[in-house]
């Protein structure tokens, strides 16, 4: 679908971008304090909040190409279709705990809309945290299809 291409394009167009950003930020920051013993005031705060944003650019990234980090010490002992319900009870868990923490990072960057407190610059810090409910709700869907998409492997008896 056209729309997921964008959406998939958009995420890795962001997360490159943010990462080129913070590089060069860091980079021309060395190069003002150490050539010239000045710097830029708000470069700190602006690198801070892009690893925040390359962090969850990223883990977006990872759910959407179900290369996630998971835990599976117990699941490679079971029998392959044990193995796939075990797999779709550990989504259905990760796909919850996004979810809940995607409420609650919402709830956080409202009262941060409304103290309008500034991160850097003239950037309210509630700007700079808005990828926490979207990059939990995105990764929250994300597993929510990956049930669907193992459950009809399962019904399908493809494992």
């Amino acid at each position: 679908m056209k729309l997921f291409r964008w959406v998939h394009l958009t995420e890795d167009a962001l997360l490159v971008i943010s990462l080129l950003t913070m590089l060069c930020i860091a980079l021309l920051q060395i190069i003002l304090r150490n050539g010239f013993d000045s710097g830029m005031l708000w470069a700190e705060s602006f690198s801070r909040v892009l690893v925040l944003w390359i962090a969850m650019l990223g883990a977006m990234v990872a759910t959407r190409e179900n290369n996630h980090i998971s835990i599976d010490a117990v699941s490679r002992f079971l029998p392959l279709r044990l193995r796939s319900y075990v797999s779709m009870l550990t989504l259905l868990i990760a796909a919850i705990v996004c979810a809940v923490v995607a409420w609650f990072s919402l709830e956080f960057v409202l009262f941060e809309y409304e103290d309008q407190t500034i991160a850097f610059a003239s950037v309210p810090n509630w700007v700079c945290q808005i990828i926490l409910p979207l990059g939990f709700a995105v990764m929250s869907l994300r597993f929510f299809v990956l049930i669907v998409k193992n459950g009809m492997l399962v019904l399908k008896g493809d494992h």
